[in-house]
């Protein structure tokens, strides 16, 4: 590795951040023509040129090109990048620039040099770097440098452009709840119905406790057709997804998911989410009913470019602004429509399988790991499968189904998850076996009115900070170097106490205020266990800690006016447990 880094002109000497520095020795032999071309293809490619080159790659189509820059330590390389097909692109430019500018490139590629202030920051790769015959062609009439490209190697935040508007979103009271396709069924089994996030949703249909430990000990079926279902789509669909998510939505392969966060650009968090890669450029994006309107304002004021997306460079748009946004819940989408039914529980695939489906079909959903999805045909109903879900179960699906399919899928998979134990489950155990298993709630664990973020939530290290740039993500770091606390998970230490509150105080042995309880539920020994944000030093295993149950507004009298008789409220113990219990 030495003498190839010593051939491509690479100082191994370390810098002050452990990066090696960049040098190129001009030791080129002369050529025939002044100009030089190089091919740079790779699966990463089109991120890849889209964070090197100063121009906008994404308004290419194959076939054409655009005058370009690529900044390098040395100075900056003037020339033409052609997208020639696929995933791959073409650089032509001074014959004399061309040690430079491969060496750099094929060191980007490798993750080789440091090439930002932020060291954190790395490229998609790798990228193959080859030498090809001089190409040129003509040019489509864009800028050489595009001032509203979030980010490129070399890019500074100054730009004589007016600053875009913030997002602001003010939700539209309505009196009249949505109802799912499967309102009429809930109400012939029997549930409780409750108004949920705008909709008229089954809280239980026996008991809480009944239901969580089905879908424990055997499955639980839950209608959360509520939900909101999007799909991105076309070849910049990754990189809007990448803009707008805090994960690495370029890692997925087709037939992966992965949980993940809009955020906003002061890190704030906007909702988090599910994103299932379904295809080469087709991605489905789930997200919280409670959100759900706002998500799509969101998404759509993003991708046309209409909102600010970036505080120290408030002109500029997100990448992949040539993306397709759907909603598939809206009849307007036809037989491509979708919406979610969740099938939870150590006999779900059972359950799921007893519908009956081809020996193909069934392969593939027998191979199906955690967080991976396909596409297949079971009891007639053509399904995304998910292995996916809400209640922390290691067995767990989620299926797509076309909303004028649910009310079948909904009653055969009862059919035929009856004789396993399978029960109908509301919100009330979708809310317990979440907060059992330390799985957060928007407006609980993260936003709301304690307005935490990912990584108080506890989901840090699904926010990706090598990427070079989504939306606040430089707020995010600011953020995180000054956070205090974390959201941890507790079990209080006796049966029969109160259940605890969003809002309440806990206390540490000495009476000092430590933290606040998000979320409180039944757990499957019938223990209340919840979440609470507590201070950093707090939250540690085992630490004892005491619990204010919806404390009261007034404080009473003072110590010295209590009688015989008086009555004050004391706080309840309860310890910090594990953040995600092993389940199943």
């Amino acid at each position: 590795m030495r003498a190839l880094a010593e051939k491509a002109g690479t100082d191994l000497t370390p810098g002050k951040h452990g990066y090696p520095h960049f040098f190129y020795a001009d030791d080129q032999p002369e050529h025939a023509t002044d100009k030089a071309t190089l091919e740079i293809q790779g699966k990463a490619v089109h991120s890849f040129v889209n964070y090197v080159f100063s121009s906008n790659t994404e308004r290419l189509s194959p076939g054409q090109g655009q005058k370009s820059s690529l900044w390098t330590p040395q100075g900056t390389v003037e020339g033409a990048l052609y997208w020639i097909e696929g995933n791959v692109y073409r650089f032509t430019f001074a014959r004399e620039k061309f040690g430079l500018t491969a060496t750099w490139l094929r060191d980007l590629s490798d993750g080789y040099v440091a090439f930002d202030a932020d060291v954190t920051r790395r490229l998609p790769g790798p990228i193959l770097v080859t030498e090809v015959p001089v190409y040129e062609a003509q040019l489509v009439d864009t800028p050489a440098v595009e001032e509203a490209k979030p980010y490129f190697i070399g890019s500074f935040a100054t730009s004589a452009k007016p600053a875009l508007p913030d997002f602001v979103w003010e939700e539209k009271e309505s009196q009249e709840l949505k109802r799912t396709p499967l309102n009429a069924v809930h109400k012939q089994m029997g549930a409780k119905m409750v108004p949920f996030a705008g909709w008229e949703m089954p809280v239980q249909y026996t008991s809480v406790a009944e239901e969580h430990l089905a879908t424990r000990k055997a499955a639980g079926l839950f209608d959360v057709s509520h939900m909101g279902v999007y799909q991105v789509e076309g070849p910049q669909a990754c990189a809007f997804l990448d803009s707008v998510c805090g994960n690495d939505i370029a890692a997925l392969e087709v037939g992966e998911s992965c949980y993940t966060h809009f955020l906003d650009p002061e890190a704030n968090v906007i909702d988090d989410t599910l994103v299932y890669r379904r295809g080469e450029e087709k991605y489905l994006v789930v997200v919280n009913a409670s959100n759900d309107d706002t998500d799509w304002a969101w998404l759509n004021a993003v991708l046309q470019g209409t909102v600010k997306v970036d505080r120290e460079k408030p002109w500029v748009r997100a990448f992949g602004q040539g993306a397709r946004l759907r909603n598939l819940r809206d009849p307007k989408e036809g037989k491509d429509m979708r919406i979610d039914i969740a099938l939870q529980g150590p006999r779900s695939r059972d359950i799921l399988l007893a519908l009956g489906c081809s020996p193909e079909d069934r392969k593939r959903i027998m191979a199906l790991k955690r967080t991976e999805l396909c596409e297949a045909t079971v009891g007639g109903f053509d399904l995304v499968v998910s292995r996916t879900g809400y209640t922390g179960e290691k067995m767990a699906f989620e299926l797509f189904v076309h909303p004028d399919q649910a009310v079948d899928l909904w009653n055969a998979l009862l059919k035929a998850g009856e004789p396993m134990g399978l029960k109908a489950c509301g919100l009330g155990a979708r809310d317990s076996l979440r907060t059992e298993a330390g799985l957060p709630l928007y407006g609980h664990e993260m936003g709301g009115q304690l307005n935490l973020g990912v990584a108080e939530a506890g989901f840090g290290s699904y926010v990706k900070l090598y990427k070079p740039w989504f939306i606040g993500r430089n707020a995010y770091i600011e953020r995180e170097k000054q956070r205090k606390g974390v959201v941890v998970r507790f079990r209080f230490n006796e049966k029969g106490v109160r259940l605890a509150h969003l809002g309440d105080p806990v206390v540490d042995q000495k009476g000092r205020v430590i933290g606040t309880v998000t979320s409180c539920s039944i757990d499957s020994e019938g223990y209340l266990t919840g979440q609470a944000f507590l201070e950093l030093k707090s939250a540690v295993e085992g630490t004892p800690i005491w619990i204010y149950q919806s404390a009261p507004k007034a404080a009473g009298k003072a110590p010295a006016e209590l009688t015989i008789g008086d009555r004050v409220t004391l706080p309840t113990p309860a310890v910090v447990i594990s953040r995600f219990p092993k389940l199943g």
